[in-house]
């Protein structure tokens, strides 16, 4: 079933509310379970409202309905990848405030809900710690090789991945390096100097994601 014209409130409800079943599919992955299907320019607006003051918004469900509500939306596995971010038929401007406002919602609901455990090594954490962790792995695109807007779009990715770097919460920090792995191969210069940034202000971090943060810098994440 489509759902098109959700209040906010009403789309907070339909994303966040679902049981989280200890067994089998996720309730998004049932045949006949309701989508949203919003204009792109609506879709891009309730995201950055969201993520721009995500505590309130979040405040009555548990860790592990945050993580199942996110991977539906944004995670190109299940059904995010809708296109909306990469629409020109949003204004560029409302695009980039939507991945800027990504570190804000890292901030106020990975970092201090996110156990300081690192993934890429298999350590034991919480509900969030995976779509923490691949946050910048399976998001959608932000811009398409045709999209005359693409290199400043992909420079907030940079500059929002740089700001969670800076974060205090350990796999927060893994989870940027993870997206900028990724994007070493298309933006190598720009990664390097993130990463360099983050492995010379070390002020006594694991040695473990030190190590990440090199492997990061040539690519060689997964």
């Amino acid at each position: 079933m489509r759902l098109g014209d959700l209040s906010f409130a009403d789309w907070i409800e339909h994303v966040f509310s679902h049981e989280v079943r200890l067994h089998g599919n996720a309730w998004h992955f049932d045949t006949d379970a309701p989508w949203w299907d919003p204009a792109p320019a609506v879709a891009v607006d309730y995201l950055t409202r969201l993520f721009s003051d995500p505590v309130p918004a979040l405040a009555w469900f548990s860790d592990a309905q945050i993580a199942q509500g996110l991977t539906y939306l944004m995670n190109t596995s299940a059904s995010g990848d809708s296109g909306w971010l990469y629409s020109q038929d949003v204004p560029v401007g409302a695009r980039r405030r939507c991945i800027e406002a990504i570190a804000v919602r890292f901030e106020q609901i990975f970092v201090p809900r996110a156990p300081q455990i690192l993934s890429h090594i298999d350590e034991p954490g919480n509900a969030l710690s995976i779509p923490c962790y691949m946050w910048f792995d399976v998001m959608p695109s932000v811009a398409l090789a045709d999209d005359p807007e693409r290199e400043g779009l992909h420079a907030a990715m940079l500059e929002t991945m740089e700001r969670i770097l800076r974060s205090d919460n350990a796999a927060c920090q893994e989870a940027a390096l993870h997206g900028l792995g990724h994007w070493a191969s298309a933006c190598p210069s720009a990664v390097a100097a993130i990463i360099d940034r983050y492995l010379e202000a070390d002020g006594g971090r694991r040695a473990a994601i030190n190590a990440y943060a090199r492997a990061a810098r040539c690519g060689c994440v997964q």
